[in-house]
């Protein structure tokens, strides 16, 4: 899992706010973003489990916090879990003139 962001990647897109009730079930499964695309987790308040699945990766599992956000890479399969009462959206990234 890497910690940030590659160099020139910009935010392009970003969720609605979810929250423990309203997180797509679709991002509680294991899913990827495309090729090309970098997620950004920001928590507004609460904690989120997130957990990386794919086979290329060690597993590993990182509780995002506001004062720790995650970051997903391309392609690479993950999902998250609501802690409790939680918000957060996701931003999504990327470096111009990558195909994605």
């Amino acid at each position: 899992m890497t910690d940030r962001l590659p160099d020139g990647a910009e935010p392009y897109k970003r969720t609605a706010t979810f929250d423990e009730a309203s997180v797509p079930s679709a991002l509680l499964r294991d899913h990827a973003t495309r090729q090309g695309t970098w997620g950004l987790i920001r928590v507004e308040r609460g904690r989120l489990l997130y957990a990386v699945t794919d086979p290329r990766r060690p597993a590993s599992e990182t509780i995002v916090t506001p004062d720790a956000p995650a970051i997903i890479e391309p392609t690479i399969l993950h999902r998250v879990e609501p802690l409790g009462a939680v918000a957060f959206h996701v931003e999504f990234h990327r470096v111009a003139g990558v195909a994605g």
